[in-house]
């Protein structure tokens, strides 16, 4: 896992508090425990078959503590036997894959080779290669779902901005632009409302990504703070219409990349990672 990836997904776990990053890390291993004890078992949940060895019997709570907060997982519980996820007793290991599944998610798709990185990190040997690619279906449908959601309600106030990552693309590496958008509204409390990829940011890339959170229902942005970018200026302007308030952090990365890393804690992170209202300067220009 790069360090630019890395720090794109804490920015992101500190945008909404980490919610979704959390529920999708408790379905994944919640998936991934049912088909290792469909394995045990020996048949699936209903299933008639006569090479099964035992029963399920409901299931006991027990909680997980990683880097993307605490993960509360329903471990299943068999009527002869026992059952334990291997993947507790090695955390570190697990939480590694577990997390570069996750930030893999958002940046370009899960792939099949990550969750099998990711089985194999967790000693699961009951999973077979259609599990495997269930389990990236139901990571990518829930992602982006959540990219895709209606935005209901105002919301006044809109933080943009873009990290570079590195990512293959034809056999080779090159780097993209990840677009993020983070709004605060009336209460607020604030959400990631939409994240995209592309090749740089330009004012034509900005304005369709903007035009897509109109279309979801974003309206009721009084607001906006982002970096100088021209182009995307230009197409705040064009598609938004809102106040634009230029990022404090935006001008400490170029006064200073080195200390501004150390304001924002992060590893080049967007600028509204950090909380309270200070993210931001008084000056437009």
């Amino acid at each position: 896992m790069t360090d630019d990836r890395m720090a794109l997904l804490e920015a992101l776990q500190k945008a909404d508090d980490g919610n979704f990053l959390r529920s999708l890390a408790e379905t994944v291993l919640q998936i991934l425990m049912e088909a290792d004890v469909e394995g045990l078992i020996g048949a699936g949940r209903y299933e008639r078959s006569g090479e099964r060895s035992t029963w399920r019997n409901g299931y006991r709570d027990r909680s997980l503590d990683t880097r993307l907060g605490q993960l509360n997982l329903r471990i299943p519980k068999l009527r002869t036997g026992s059952y334990f996820p291997p993947f507790l007793e090695a955390r570190k290991t697990t939480e590694k894959a577990l997390v570069s599944v996750i930030q893999e998610a958002w940046i370009a798709g899960v792939s099949t080779r990550k969750v099998d990185d990711l089985v194999q990190a967790m000693g699961l040997s009951g999973i077979s290669k259609s599990q495997v690619s269930k389990l990236c279906k139901e990571i990518d449908e829930r992602v982006g779902a959540f990219l895709k959601r209606p935005l209901e309600g105002n919301w006044p106030y809109l933080w943009l901005d873009a990290t570079y990552l590195k990512v293959r693309e034809g056999g080779r590496i090159v780097s993209v632009a990840a677009i993020i958008a983070v709004a605060a509204n009336r209460d607020g409390r604030r959400e990631i409302v939409g994240l995209h990829i592309g090749p740089s940011e330009a004012e034509t890339f900005w304005a369709t990504f903007l035009k897509d959170l109109v279309r979801r229902g974003l309206r009721g942005v009084k607001l906006v703070i982002s970096d100088a970018h021209e182009g995307l200026k230009a197409a705040i302007q064009r598609v938004i219409g809102a106040t634009w308030q230029r990022c404090r952090v935006g001008l400490l990365r170029k006064s200073s990349a080195r200390d501004s890393l150390r304001v924002v804690g992060l590893g080049g992170g967007p600028c509204w990672a950090r909380r309270g209202a200070s993210n931001t300067s008084s000056s437009s220009a």
